[in-house]
């Protein structure tokens, strides 16, 4: 009865939003040049900061482990008030949009300006179009705090279940993946989602599976996104688009004002965070096994705030932000990353990652891919310490196939297709030496890529094997190799191989799904070995040059079936990497990025219907991709099931789970090693390093069981914000609230990691440990950094179960230095218990010198 009433509500309340589209979209092009989209903050406090203050006045908090009252520190703050309490009465809400409305009707009396939202749960703000001298008179009134141009944003683009141990680990601990993270919801700001797809299909489940009642979501209801949508498995969806639709880049037919995905990506990152369990994967007519998400139990709201012609806008990100923190999600996942790396004082002051602040503060766990702009140093697209940043690594399973050519060379390829028959060689002839008699100039670069079976001579390629070029246009979408494919067939080939042009460099090529026997040849350098052997085969015409015959042979050996190996995980190439840039100039954030790594590379996951992100999956129901997009959602469902068995845990408690029980070894025992290249990555493998790998690779069992949390509350990120240089204009501006005295660093957080990005001669750093589990005593161990000496006291401590402990570590320099070293420090307990964060230092600088 309640969900059927949330439904019929939101068809009355989205009628309001249709008729804003409509202006948006008459507005769309038609408004005067020089506008663009801002974003307004105002001084008066959210909805939320309102209800916490009214919850604070006149009671105590409710302490963690066992302790007394105090303040939100973090030893206070780790078994939280359940945050689930009742809404701030709308009037409030009412009254700040009221206040807004006045603000800009009385700065702007007479003038032109569209406002396309208003803010109010986590911030207090709007998003408007002016042009940049009004934007400047509104900066300039008492109630605004901050004014910031819009800016753009991106998407960052099974098995892995089994390789992370899910069925015999955690899913065992939570009941099995029938229960595993039920009553948590997840919100997802992506793409949207296709309902209609059975990852997300409620009629599975015949036992009692009732929409959280924590959750106050609704669900839009549009042509393309009908009523019965939503169901007690995905419990809300809406978008947000209104800074596209003005800015005239929207595209209706293609990217739809609904939370219905046309890309594909949003519906790929959902299953892969909570998607049903046990589905199977059918893709071009062959079985793949059956896909599963890490929570399968869990629900999810979907945000869609990207959209597949032109990425996203931060006015409509912080929407879909403001909106699922108001809705009670208790995981936002965030698969995008902005354009460009923020101006300003610092990279934590854009509203996107000041919004998560606030989510934060509410108690919601925000997880964010680290970006695919790896392997340089520095290249991190995910900046502040509140966010849980997922870089990529490889898992151990892959689909390869192979070509064995006449001379006895093999060479290893990708695609999910059947071989050739038996043991037959077939001929080999390259689409440029097969066309119809002047017909067309073979230097045309669609006729390579096989896209128009039209100029190709049928007689000539019937019964052997196609040869195409795969080109950067592949890559923007130009040409597919589905048409490729669709060319062979009409060929009568019997089947085609792709070699890689040497301008594509720096792409992941993913698995392809083809229903002849085919395979893409992923190496430059393979390439060409293959070419060469190829080119070397043809007999020629000593007078005229062409050619006679066609003496290169080869077989092609089937990849529907996937190899496990046991060097993974590994730290994927396109893996954005630390140190965080703290700024514009570079400079060194204290604070480790990535947290840690998930799978990322070659994941499938459900496809939408309408997706057109990828051609070769268009028409499917699942799709194989690649990107820290994939490994962020891994990490969402994982600390739902952190968040179901610990439902009290803050949001730095979960990913203090997450980080100190993740694996630095790979499945042989051996260092987890990264990838430092484009060109051919896996020559340039070396051991992974905090900056690429963050804490390690995730451990979903062991994070059930984490034994000591670092725990970190808002009060200390906000004083980590004061804390910058010049920073307290820019901290009131964002928050409403005044710095004091402030000399907190990234290194003195309580976070799962250390990291010194200048050590001048010596340093004292402090963590706070609070144990979860039973009373146990605790070893304290470490490795020191190259160049770096260090003590900690105590070296031992006995801690009861809910208290706290303090730890000190001094940090001096013993050497000069400007190259970044590593070590690690671990607290091992005497019942099992191991606790490991890793010891960063960048420069150091000794006295006197």
């Amino acid at each position: 009865m309640g969900w059927a009433w949330r439904r019929e509500q939101w068809a009355v309340a989205w009628l309001s939003v249709a008729v804003l589209g409509a202006a948006l979209m008459g507005a769309a092009g038609a408004f005067e040049e020089g506008t663009a989209v801002y974003i307004v903050t105002m001084k008066q406090a959210p909805v939320f900061h309102k209800r916490l203050d009214l919850e604070r006045f006149g009671s105590s908090r409710v302490a963690g482990g066992g302790g007394g009252g105090g303040g939100d520190t973090p030893s206070t703050s780790i078994l939280m008030k359940p945050r689930h309490g009742p809404a701030q009465p709308m009037n409030y809400g009412s009254y700040l949009v009221r206040l807004q409305n006045s603000l800009l009707k009385r700065t702007l009396r007479g003038e032109r300006y569209i406002k396309l939202y208003s803010y109010g749960y986590l911030i207090n703000g709007f998003a408007v179009v002016i042009t940049p001298q009004q934007a400047e008179r509104l900066s300039m009134t008492k109630e605004v705090a901050n004014v910031m141009l819009d800016f753009s944003v991106r998407t960052a683009t099974t098995h892995t279940p089994e390789f992370l141990g899910l069925p015999q680990g955690a899913w065992v601990q939570e009941g099995g993946p029938q229960c595993a993270g039920q009553g948590v919801v997840v919100g997802l700001i992506d793409t949207g989602i296709d309902p209609t797809h059975p990852s997300f299909a409620d009629d599975l489940i015949t036992d009692s599976y009732p929409v959280p009642a924590h959750y106050s979501g609704i669900c839009e209801v549009t042509n393309d996104f009908p009523s019965g949508s939503c169901n007690r498995k995905l419990v809300g969806a809406r978008h947000f688009a209104a800074s596209a639709i003005t800015r005239g880049v929207f595209n209706a037919s293609q990217d739809h004002a609904s939370p219905s995905d046309s890309d594909g990506h949003g519906t790929h990152t959902a299953s892969i965070a909570a998607g049903n369990h046990g589905i199977p994967v059918v893709v071009a007519g062959h079985h793949f096994g059956n896909a599963s998400g890490m929570a399968p139990r869990a629900h999810i709201a979907v945000y869609k705030a990207l959209y597949k012609s032109f990425g996203g806008f931060a006015a409509d990100v912080v929407a879909a932000i403001d909106q699922a923190a108001e809705d009670n999600v208790d995981i936002i996942s965030l698969s995008i990353t902005p354009n460009r790396r923020p101006p300003g004082l610092a990279t934590f002051f854009n509203p996107i990652d000041m919004a998560l602040l606030s989510a934060v503060k509410a108690g919601i766990f925000v997880v964010q891919a680290a970006g695919n702009t790896g392997p340089s140093p520095k290249s991190m697209s995910s900046y502040s310490p509140w966010i849980f940043t997922v870089g990529a690594s490889a898992h151990d399973r892959e689909y390869n196939n192979y070509v064995v050519l006449g001379n006895n060379l093999t060479i290893t390829g990708v695609g999910l297709a059947p071989g050739t028959d038996g043991d037959s060689m077939f001929t080999l002839v390259a689409a440029p030496h097969a066309l119809k008699n002047n017909v067309a100039s073979p230097t045309e670069m669609s006729l390579g890529e096989c896209q128009d079976s039209s100029h190709l001579d049928e007689d000539l390629i019937r019964g052997k094997i196609l040869v195409c070029s795969y080109s950067i246009r592949f890559v923007l979408g130009l040409s597919s190799v589905k048409q490729a494919l669709d060319t062979a067939k009409n060929v009568s080939a019997a089947g085609v191989i792709f070699y890689l042009d040497p301008f594509v460099i720096g792409f992941q090529l993913n698995p392809t799904p083809m229903d002849m026997p085919g395979l893409i040849i992923p190496s430059s350098d393979d390439s060409k070995v293959f070419l060469n052997y190829y080119n070397e085969s043809l007999v020629r015409d000593e007078t005229s040059n062409k050619i006679v015959s066609f003496g290169a042979i080869a077989k092609i050996l089937g990849g529907q079936n996937p190899n496990y190996g046991i060097s993974a995980p590994k730290v994927m190439f396109y893996s954005a990497r630390g140190p965080d840039p703290e700024d514009n100039s570079l400079a060194n954030a204290d604070i480790l990025k990535p947290n840690l790594i998930a799978p990322g590379s070659s994941i499938w996951g459900a496809w939408s219907s309408l997706g057109l992100d990828s051609a070769e999956f268009a028409g499917e129901s699942f799709a194989i991709i690649s990107g820290t997009s994939m490994a962020a959602p891994h990490v969402a469902g994982l600390a739902a099931l952190v968040k179901q068995k610990f439902p009290y845990f803050s949001p730095a408690a979960i990913g203090s789970a997450l980080s100190t029980t993740t694996s630095l070894s790979d499945r042989e025992g051996n260092p987890i090693m990264a990838q430092r290249t484009y060109g051919n990555p896996n020559s340039t493998q070396s051991p992974a390093t905090p900056f690429d790998m963050g804490n390690g690779f995730v451990n979903a069992t062991a994070a059930l069981d984490p034994g000591l949390i670092f725990d970190s509350s808002y009060d200390d990120f906000f004083s980590f914000l004061c804390g910058i240089n010049g920073s307290a204009p820019v901290v009131m501006n964002y928050t409403g609230n005044s710095c004091s005295s402030s000399a907190m660093t990234g290194a003195d957080l309580n976070l799962p990691s250390i990291t010194i990005a200048v050590l001048n001669r010596s340093r004292t750093i402090t963590r706070t440990v609070t144990n979860v589990a039973s009373d146990e005593r605790y070893t304290v161990s470490y490795s020191a950094p190259y160049g770096v000496a260090v003590s900690a006291s105590p070296a031992q401590f006995f801690i009861p179960s809910g208290q706290r402990q303090q730890v000190i570590f001094v940090v001096n320099a013993t050497m000069n230095g400007t190259s970044a070293s590593f070590g690690s420090v671990g607290f091992y307990g005497d019942k099992g218990h191991r606790v490991m964060i890793p010891f960063s230092v960048i420069s150091k600088v000794v006295h006197g010198s």
